[in-house]
């Protein structure tokens, strides 16, 4: 088993119900288990920015499936969930992101591991150090507390009190 984190992020419907779906069919995929889901947090979105803000979260699984294979069923669980990529960094219904896999770096077509923009973002960095603030981003040799601490402090984040609703999405 391979530990993996995730992020999540969502903009439009309904953004409590698009983690909490995608969260379940994540849950329900063999070879994935949850460990652990940080706060949803509401953030301002980056790059386009003629949008609505976004809730984000980071998830840590265990895993069984080689890096592809997961990103594979991420995708899946996104079209499941409607999402249509027509604007870089756009609006979205759901949007998952493998953001570490273990200690390796991944670089193929499609597929870089880790996500090579996390340690810009605070919508990745905040929710990440809330579960795993310790660990070392592969490649870079710092910890995720390490690289928050470097985020410029413009970037607009806040703690929500949503509790997600994840009992209707059994293990």
């Amino acid at each position: 088993m391979i530990t993996a984190y995730l992020g999540l992020g969502t903009n439009l419907g309904d953004r409590v119900a698009s983690l909490e779906q995608a969260i379940g069919m994540l849950k329900q995929t063999p070879g994935i288990s949850v460990q652990r889901i940080s706060s949803v947090y509401e953030t301002s979105p980056v790059g386009y920015l003629e949008q609505p803000p976004f809730y984000n979260l980071a998830m840590e699984i265990l895993t069984t499936l080689p890096p592809r294979d997961l990103l594979g069923r991420i995708l899946e669980v996104e079209r499941k969930l409607h999402r249509v990529r027509t604007v870089r960094w756009g609006p979205r219904t759901i949007d998952i992101d493998i953001l570490l896999y273990g200690d390796q770096i991944v670089n193929e077509e499609g597929l870089q591991i880790p996500h090579p923009r996390m340690t810009e973002r605070a919508f990745v960095l905040v929710p990440l150090y809330e579960i795993a603030g310790n660990i070392l981003i592969p490649g870079k040799q710092q910890t995720v507390k390490y690289w928050l601490a470097q985020l410029p402090k413009d970037q607009e984040i806040q703690q929500t009190e949503i509790r997600l609703g994840l009992e209707r999405y059994p293990v």
